[in-house]
């Protein structure tokens, strides 16, 4: 399973102080903290500060690289945020967080992806907003891998976005999440999927426990990532545990050796 670590964003009313302090040994406690809980990429967002985004994105890239190994997931909806975190960026091939089929975005990220070499999160949406069916989606995803490829960039540099919605707004928006990600990952095996699982469980209660059950359902979908919160010791364990379930984890090796670690949480 893919994890794009998901805390270092200024959206998060915890972090947001430590990006507009320019607190180096906050950020860098937060990406080495989830690089050691099993992200495999640290997402890096500071599009709440739109007066100089730019600046305070290339800082963040700068001091999450200095401190961990991990490829970095750099999220913005400003292009010129982007270039300047990929331009910094020393830590192997990251990701564009996120194109989506909206033309203006598309024609303005896809030459990014392509001079700078990334994978990049494409999700579901085009010009006429947010689709409601599973059909609409899935003939976005279509539409996406083949204009993506269609320029050079590797089926396994993409990461399909189902758009997950919250249930608390659309009782379908569960099964049309998983069913998306059904036909996409059956579609198209080669390409992965990564999505915000906590979106699905905004404005509801316990919303760890709705979060915990869409993750399992999604996984055995054909969901090989997420961006969520490899700090969350329980929603980490659900994820090797469905591994091993789903065959991913032969003989539960992985498994069985985040146990001995004391990593599981029952």
């Amino acid at each position: 399973m893919i994890i794009i670590g998901e805390k270092i964003n200024s959206t998060l009313k915890a972090v947001r102080p430590a990006i507009e302090d320019y607190d180096t040994e906050a950020i860098q406690s937060l990406a080495k903290r989830q690089y050691e809980a099993g992200a495999t990429y640290i997402d890096v967002n500071a599009g709440m500060f739109m007066d100089d985004e730019p600046e305070r994105l290339g800082w963040l890239v700068e001091t999450v690289q200095a401190v961990v190994d991990a490829p970095l997931s750099i999220d913005s909806p400003n292009g010129k945020a982007i270039k300047k975190g990929l331009e910094l960026n020393k830590n192997g091939k990251p990701i564009i967080n996120s194109i989506t089929l909206e033309t203006e975005r598309i024609d303005e990220y896809l030459p990014l992806v392509k001079e700078y070499n990334t994978s990049v999160i494409a999700l579901c949406m085009d010009d006429s907003g947010m689709p409601e069916t599973i059909d609409e989606r899935v003939s976005i995803a279509e539409k996406l891998i083949e204009r993506l490829t269609s320029e050079g960039v590797a089926m396994n540099d993409i990461f399909i976005d189902p758009l997950v919605r919250p249930i608390g707004t659309g009782s379908h928006y569960g099964v049309v999440a998983i069913e998306t990600i059904r036909k996409v990952k059956t579609e198209f095996p080669d390409v992965h999927i990564a999505c915000g699982l906590s979106n699905v469980s905004y404005g509801v209660p316990v919303r760890k426990l709705i979060n915990q059950a869409f993750l399992v359902a999604a996984m055995a979908a054909g969901m090989d990532g997420a961006i969520m919160d490899p700090l969350d010791k329980k929603i980490m364990s659900f994820v090797y545990a469905t591994e091993a379930l789903l065959g991913l984890d032969d003989f539960c090796v992985n498994y069985l050796s985040k146990y001995k670690e004391g990593a599981l949480e029952n």
